[in-house]
């Protein structure tokens, strides 16, 4: 019973997501504001956004929950990996220029220096993550390889 519901509810957040994506398109494509469609397409897209991350928090956090029971080093896992993602966020922070961003698209947005420095730590963390799983995946493969032989 409990994998049935558990298909239910995933069928369910794909389809908010889905109907979430169809409205983001919608109101990307930057419609007549004056239309009545464009103010029902923008809270229909805020209200399936929040449903989103609503769901995902709760059942992240049931799984998690479960998985903090049912495993004691998991626990220990989790906040090593929650400190090293925030290591990574300050150190990308204080690695950021505040150059991010030219001046005319600083001016062009009403952007500060602030958000330019915020901007191209984000972009650094991008870097950081992604070079770390690759380089996760060649030594998860590379140990496959090795030791086989």
């Amino acid at each position: 019973m409990k994998e049935k519901t558990d298909k239910l509810v995933t069928l369910v957040c794909l389809g908010l997501a889905l109907l979430a994506t169809v409205f983001a398109i919608i109101f990307a494509l930057n419609i007549d504001k004056n239309a009545g469609f464009y103010g029902i397409t923008y809270w229909m897209l805020l209200i399936l956004l929040g449903v989103s991350i609503i769901a995902i928090f709760v059942f992240l956090g049931k799984k998690l929950a479960e998985r903090f029971k049912t495993q004691p080093g998991y626990l220990k896992k989790f906040l090593l990996l929650i400190g090293l993602i925030v290591v990574v966020c300050v150190v990308s922070y204080l690695l950021s220029t505040g150059n991010d961003v030219s001046i005319a698209m600083l001016e062009k947005n009403n952007l500060t220096v602030g958000t330019s420095k915020l901007i191209g730590a984000f972009c650094i963390v991008v870097y950081i993550l992604v070079i770390g799983a690759a380089a996760s995946i060649l030594y998860v493969e590379c140990s496959k390889l090795f030791k086989k032989k």
